[in-house]
């Protein structure tokens, strides 16, 4: 005989879900904290989308346009895409939400690197899928592992490139690699969240490998280039797949001053490469002056370096050093990797005091 539960039961999977663990943004008492835990814009926001964000918030009682045809335009217009193929959300985490609810189910799996995006395995357990973690080489997702571990169930593939928090990336012969190995029922997802901070000559964010395939989307964000509290994400992927998101979700996933101060900051791209070059040299310093102080820093194509520590208690006794100075850092023991520290790239001042703090932690044995 069936018991009836007591209770409402969620769906399967969703108990096993460790809720997100975003970094910390106090810091010890008395001191004013610098956040270097988000990978946030050290250079602000782009002065248009500001200037759009003043001017849409005078009218707060008016809907947003539902499907952010004004953000999308300025999308299409910017990167040379079809604003039919784009779908907008409240940042990238609601795009792959949708995506997780749309192709994944009971019975399914999902696959991704062992050290990829912590909302992978939230939004595919949500679903009631599967999740198989494979192994990667050096820090960097490992693409004959990933296509070793495809089952008959497999019907996604999270791929962050570069990834989060890693900082690691797959060249473009790489990517395309792994697509062709790809069965073509199974959608490959291809988060390019710090795309615009990749200086790789061979990176590519995934715009062409989307327009020859089918069952490819490119997932991307304005929140590591100065609208994080806006929550701004999109996807740029085949019709097929576009229509099946508008069908799911939310009418106004886009707030209207997000819609507006997106579509500025789109085409603002004197503000984009303005921050995109002050990334690229202060992660060169930074990686350069903790490798030199024994550190171990994974290289990196974000706007944030890994910094790895001879053990998990030299990477605590670090990481409360900071803290202790009023420099938020991110721990990494929710990634696995214990021995680590992700440092966001931010202010020079910021920086400069992090690498004097880091001295000390620098011993031989931390490489």
């Amino acid at each position: 005989m069936t018991l009836t539960p007591i209770r409402p039961q969620p769906q399967p999977g969703i108990l096993s879900i460790a809720p997100y663990q975003p970094g910390k943004s106090q810091a010890a008492p008395g001191v004013t904290p610098v956040k270097l835990s988000a990978n946030e814009s050290p250079l602000g926001a782009s002065p248009a989308a500001i200037a759009a964000l003043r001017e849409i918030s005078l009218n707060p009682e008016v809907y947003p346009e539902g499907t952010s045809r004004i953000l999308r335009d300025a999308l299409g217009e910017v990167h040379g895409l079809d604003p039919e193929r784009i779908v907008c959300g409240n940042g990238s985490d609601d795009l792959l939400h949708l995506l997780a609810q749309c192709y994944l189910g009971v019975g399914d799996n999902a696959v991704m690197s062992r050290h990829g995006f912590n909302v992978y395995p939230i939004v595919t357990r949500a679903a009631s899928a599967e999740l198989i973690m494979v192994p990667e080489t050096e820090y960097r997702a490992d693409v004959d592992a990933i296509l070793a571990a495809i089952t008959p169930q497999t019907r996604v593939v999270w791929l962050a490139n570069p990834n989060n928090p890693t900082g690691t990336y797959l060249p473009h012969a790489e990517i395309q690699r792994l697509h062709a190995g790809l069965r073509p029922d199974i959608l490959f997802v291809l988060d390019s969240a710090y795309a615009e901070y990749a200086t790789a000559p061979d990176y590519r964010p995934g715009v062409d490998l989307v327009d020859a395939a089918d069952n490819v989307v490119m997932v991307r964000t304005f929140s590591k280039m100065g609208l994080a509290a806006a929550r701004i994400g999109w996807l740029y992927g085949p019709a097929h797949v576009v229509d099946v998101l508008n069908r799911v979700r939310g009418p106004f996933n886009v707030n209207r001053p997000a819609q507006f101060a997106g579509a500025a900051a789109a085409r603002d791209r004197a503000f984009t490469e303005e921050l995109a070059a002050y990334n690229a040299t202060w992660r060169t310093w930074l990686t350069t002056a903790l490798h030199a102080n024994a550190i171990r820093i994974v290289p990196s194509e974000a706007n944030f370096v890994l910094a790895l520590f001879a053990d998990a208690d030299t990477a605590r006794a670090a990481f409360s050093a900071l803290f202790n100075e009023g420099l938020i850092v991110r721990e990494m023991g929710v990634y696995g990797i214990e021995n680590g520290l992700r440092i966001s790239i931010g202010p020079e001042a910021a920086l400069r005091r992090l690498v004097e703090i880091l001295r000390a932690f620098g011993a031989p044995g931390g490489r």
